[in-house]
C-alpha cells in the first residue's frame, strides 16, 4: 500500500516524539537533546505549543496506511516547515529543559540561524526546520513527499527555502533543487542549503 502525505494533528506528537528520538540519536544531538523523560516531555509540549499557537508551523506527516498503531495508521516521517521569517516566528524553541546543555544549545541552533541569515537577508524564505524519517522507511519516497511539500508552498509564495542538512541527507535535497553553500574552509557535519 501506496504512503499517504497527511497534515500532522495533536494526536500526532507521541509518535513525532518517538520519531525523532528513534532517528536522531548520533553524539551531537544526544548531548543537545538526551533521550530523557524529562527532555522528551519537552520535546512533546513544545510541539503541542506550536501546532496550537503558531499557525505559521506546517506539521506535516507520512503514514503508512497498511500498518496501525493504537488504531491509527503509523508515523513513519514527518516534517515542520517553518512559513515566517525569524523576526515573525520568535524563539525557535522554547526555553532549554534542565538537563539540556543550553549555553551549548543556544550556539549550535543559533548558529543555524546565523547562517540562514547570512545567506538570506532580508529575502523572503520558508525553513525545513525538521525532516526525519523511520529507518525502516528510508529510500521509498517519504522524505522526498515531505521536502515537495514546502518547495511547492514557497514556489507559490515566491520564497526560497533554507535547510540545515545532515551531510547523510544532503543528497536528497540536492534533488529538490536546493545547493549546498557550506563554508569548504570549515568542517561541519550540518549543510546550509538554499533553493532559489
Amino acid at each position: 500500500m501506496a504512503l499517504l502525505l497527511e497534515p500532522a494533528t495533536l494526536e500526532d506528537i507521541q509518535a513525532i516524539t518517538e520519531l525523532w528520538f528513534t532517528v536522531f540519536n548520533d553524539p551531537i544531538m544526544s548531548h543537545m537533546m538526551p533521550d530523557t523523560p524529562g527532555v522528551r516531555n519537552w520535546f512533546s509540549e513544545t510541539n503541542r505549543t506550536d501546532m496550537l499557537s503558531k499557525p505559521f508551523q506546517k506539521y506535516i506527516k507520512v503514514v503508512d496506511p497498511s500498518v496501525q498503531v493504537d488504531g491509527r495508521p503509523r508515523v513513519v516521517a514527518y516534517a515542520k516547515w517553518d512559513l515566517a521569517m525569524p523576526e515573525e516566528r520568535g524563539p525557535r524553541f522554547a526555553p532549554w529543559h534542565p538537563e539540556q546543555p543550553g549555553p551549548d544549545c543556544d550556539a549550535f541552533f543559533g548558529g543555524m540561524e546565523v547562517k540562514r541569515k547570512r545567506l538570506y537577508g532580508d529575502r523572503k524564505n520558508f525553513y525545513l526546520d525538521m525532516l526525519c524519517t523511520h529507518p525502516e522507511y528510508r529510500r521509498r519516497g517519504a522524505g522526498s513527499m515531505l521536502v515537495r511539500w514546502g518547495c511547492e508552498v514557497a514556489d507559490k509564495e515566491g520564497a526560497g527555502a533554507y535547510i540545515d542538512a545532515s551531510k547523510a541527507g544532503a543528497a536528497l535535497y540536492a534533488k529538490q533543487g536546493f545547493v549546498d553553500r557550506s563554508d569548504p574552509a570549515i568542517e561541519s557535519e550540518i549543510v546550509p542549503m538554499t533553493r532559489n
